[in-house]
This record gives structure tokens, sequence and C-alpha cells, in this order.
């Protein structure tokens, strides 16, 4: 008689992961790192490191045969672009283009086009299917955004419907006449929200156009690459205020400053107004305050009681939202579907309490509503040592995006690592 052969944990795993893929109509799954790459996730998830150093990883979009396009971020003058990467069949990026010029943060698939967005134009280049890297000439969908040397970063996203919508970061912290100087007094009213802090709407198939001709769609927000179309709004996860402690001592501690002002979740539609830079949302009471710029003493609502949207959730304060995406594939629990996924690129402006942040957390939504609190899905970017400026971090989350089997693609801005996340249990 032959003894029956024993079977590890993760042979068991991966297994019934092959049947759940092969069940959902995708080839079996690629095989996890023993780490999962370095991340800590939720029971039944595991991880594998796809790729690293391929230059300071942004957003990130997949095309349907699994190609990936990375938005990189350039630093004075140099880099930028995008790299274009094909997996093997370990799911490993093993082919790899580069093309485009300029530092890039946002980026999408449409029509067969691939959408760039750099600190000033958002351009495109035709795909030819079966090739990695576009063949034709890049045409300028918008030109001459706004240049400012603070929030310059934009994404972008689609609505299905032939429009295109952009963030203009607003270049400054709280609107004063001297940026970041203490006890200086907002602007009121506030001249940057005529060309910043706001969302402005395109046309996806016109070139050639400037700010002036496309429309803005929402204001009152200060810095959020993180948006994306959904349920027919806009989603926008924003950057809030810094340095309430060194700007208005008498008022705030470091304390306070590290934990108050939360990032806001907010749902977009035509002509709302989120309220910067005029007030900041406290994440400990859960609502919206007057900033000391403008009066404020971190306990009165003043202007701020009413007339502005408030947000569908918040997070820690200075966490720095960069990216988010709405899940909606198949290998994933139930509990995933339709929620939102959120990088989360870590915070500068704890001090002197360490630096936090660096995370991809998940918000659950119950039909179009936010349902709960956050929760944390991917950690361990940070590396084991507690982290007290930012740039000690060993990886930042910058993009993420859905793969054609469900599973969840991850970058980092750090070293150029792309991690795929996949549910190994049922």
């Amino acid at each position: 008689m032959i003894a029956p052969r024993k079977i590890s944990l993760k042979a068991a795993l991966l297994s019934t992961a092959a049947f759940t893929f092969a069940m959902n109509g995708f080839a079996a799954p690629p095989a996890c790192d023993a780490d999962n790459g370095g991340l800590k996730l939720p029971s039944g998830f595991c991880a594998f490191l796809a790729v690293e150093g391929i230059g300071t990883a942004r957003h990130i979009a997949v095309a349907p045969n699994g190609d990936v396009y990375v938005a990189l971020m350039g630093r004075r003058g140099t880099g930028g672009g995008v790299v274009a990467l094909r997996p093997d069949a370990t799911g490993h990026f093993t082919t790899k283009e580069t093309f485009g010029t300029g530092s890039s943060t946002g980026i999408g698939l449409r029509n067969g086009y691939l959408y760039v967005a750099t600190t000033t134009t958002v351009v495109r280049y035709k795909m030819t299917k079966g090739e990695l890297k576009p063949t034709g000439e890049m045409e300028t969908v918008v030109a001459s955004l706004p240049e400012q040397n603070e929030h310059e970063d934009k994404g972008l996203t689609f609505d299905g419907k032939g429009s295109l919508y952009v963030n203009v970061g607003a270049p400054s912290n709280a609107c004063q006449s001297q940026d970041r100087r203490a006890k200086v007094v907002g602007q009121d009213p506030c001249p940057i929200l005529e060309e910043h802090g706001g969302v402005w709407k395109f046309d996806e198939n016109k070139l050639g156009q400037k700010q002036s001709d496309g429309v803005k769609f929402a204001t009152g927000l200060r810095q959020f690459p993180a948006l994306t179309w959904h349920d027919g709004a806009v989603y926008i996860a924003m950057n809030s205020r810094d340095q309430l402690d060194t700007l208005w001592g008498e008022m705030f501690s470091a304390k306070e400053n590290a934990e108050r002002p939360a990032e806001p979740l907010y749902r977009a539609v035509q002509g709302d107004n989120f309220g910067w830079p005029f007030c900041f949302f406290d994440y400990g009471q859960q609502k919206l305050l007057l900033n000391p710029e403008y009066g404020g003493d971190g306990k009165t609502q003043g202007r701020c009681a009413t007339g502005f949207k408030l947000p569908e959730a918040t997070f820690p304060a200075h966490f720095a939202p960069v990216d988010i995406m709405f899940y909606e594939g198949k290998q994933f629990p139930a509990h995933y579907k339709g929620g939102a996924f959120i990088a989360f690129h870590g915070s500068w402006n704890r001090a002197p309490l360490p630096q936090d942040g660096f995370i991809v957390g998940f918000q659950p939504f119950s039909g179009n509503k936010a349902s709960g609190k956050y929760e944390v899905f991917a950690d361990g970017f940070a590396g084991p040592a507690p982290v007290t400026g930012r740039t000690q971090a060993q990886a930042r989350p910058d993009g993420l995006a859905e793969a054609p089997d469900g599973s969840l693609y991850i970058t980092d801005s750090q070293k150029g690592k792309i991690w795929r996340v996949i549910y190994t249990r049922k």
C-alpha cells in the first residue's frame, strides 16, 4: 500500500487558488514569494515582486492582454516618461520598453490610446494591437496647464462618455499671501482658486486644448492626484493641510498637527465646493472647521458649518493618498467588490512623532455609500524601523491597478517595484 503524499500548506493554498482561477476562466495564478515580497496582507492573500528598479513609479494602467504601463516621475528636468512591461509565464515582467518624457503621474488606457498626465500637459499615444510600445507620434490633448513648484502632479480619469478629468492642485498650503509663514492670514477671496485647487473637465478626443477650453468641474480642493470615475461621479482622496503647529503654535500642538487634519474621500459632481482653503476636516471631531488662516481656533466652524460638501469617508492625517481604484474583479472575496483601494504615500509632517501612512488601505462600500472605517490592506512598505523622514521608508505605495484576472498591482516610487497581490483561499 502506498502512503499518501504529504502536501505543504502553501502547496495546498496554491492548489486551491489554481482551481478557483480555472473556475473563473483564468490560467493558474503565479507563485507568490515566500515572504510576500515583504508585504503584510490579510489572511488568504499572498504577493510576489513582479519587477523592481524601473524608476520612480507612479500610477499604472493594465491592458486586457496583461501588458502594463507605468508613469514615471522625473526630477530636476530629467527622467519621467512611461515604462511598458510585459509579463512572462511566471507573471514577472521580463520585457521592458520606455518612451516619452516629462515627470508623469496619471496614466490610463482608453479607446485604443494611452493617456499620460505630466505636470503641465495631458498627452496620448495610439496603441497597436500586439505591440507593447506605441509606434505613432505623441499627441497633446491638453497643453499649458499651470506651471507650479508645489502640488504639481496630475492624475486623470475618464467618465466613459467622452470626457477626461484632471486635477489641478493648489500651489499653496492654505492660500496665505506668503506661503507657509507663521501667523500670515489667508487671502479672501483666494485668487489661487481661479486656475488651481479643482478638477477640470476636458474632451478626451479633442487635441490642443488649453485649461480655458475645459470646464471647472469641482473646486475647494488642495492636492489630489488620487481621483477616479465611479458611480456617476469623480471620487477624490485629498491631501489635507500641513503645519498647524509650526504656523499656529499658540493654538495647535505637534500632536494635534499630526492627528487632526483628516485626509478626506470625496464624491464630486459638477459644481461641488469642498471648502479649501477656508476649512479643514477634523479627523477626531469628524466635522469641518475653520482654518486658522481665516480666523479659526481649532474649535470654530464659522463659514465651514454650511455650504461645503462633506467627505464620504476620512483617513488619518498626513497619510498622503496618491491613487484610488474601485475593485470590480471576481478574484477577491465579495467584501472587496465595489470598495475602494487607496495607495497612501506616507507622511512627512508628523514630527516629532514617527512618520506613518505607508500603506494600501481599503474603504468598504455598501452600494454607493462608504460603509464603516477604512482597513489596512497592505502594510510593510516602510520596513521594520520607525520612519522619522519620508525618504527613510524602504518603499512608498503610489499606484494601483486591477489585473485582467482580478489580482491587484501596487507600484512603489522609492525603488521602482511592482507587487502583484493574489487571493489564494476561499
